[in-house]
């Protein structure tokens, strides 16, 4: 198990699995004042939380599913990806996509996050690729008889 030294400059509780087999945590809104966000708006929430993650490692920012199926807040670059090496304040880039406006409080839960190893890779160019099954076909060709 990798350690993630974290720094929280908010008065909510520090990330944390909430059950044994969850794979991400709870991201809180670092606020001193509610945010309103109307109908197809976005903005960016702060948390409070500075990270340090392993070499090898990123954080990936997800919405919370109960909070884009129950109200239309979804996070807008999903996943935000927060590489080893960024020290800033984690922010999450919220959007309302309902048809009402949406406030967010201090201490809500507004994201999850996923930590996740990663694989660096070498690029080589290449006049050719290598055959496939599947070879160019996308966006929903194997449901296509």
């Amino acid at each position: 198990m990798a350690t993630v030294k974290i720094i929280n400059r908010s008065n909510n509780p520090a990330p944390a699995y909430a059950t044994a087999d969850a794979a991400g945590v709870d991201l809180r809104a670092n606020l001193e004042a509610p945010v309103v966000l109307q109908p197809l708006e976005r903005k960016l929430i702060p948390t409070g939380l500075f990270m340090e993650l392993p070499s090898g490692c990123e954080a990936q920012v997800r919405p919370r599913s109960g909070l884009a199926y129950k109200s239309g807040i979804t996070v807008l670059n999903s996943p935000g990806t927060i590489d080893a090496d960024y020290r800033g304040e984690v922010g999450v880039i919220l959007v309302n996509l309902s048809n009402e406006p949406f406030t967010v409080n201090h201490g809500d839960r507004i994201a999850q996050m996923v930590i996740a190893e990663y694989t660096r890779v070498t690029f080589e160019l290449t006049e050719e690729l290598a055959e496939s099954e599947r070879g160019a076909g996308g966006f929903g060709h194997t449901g296509v008889k």
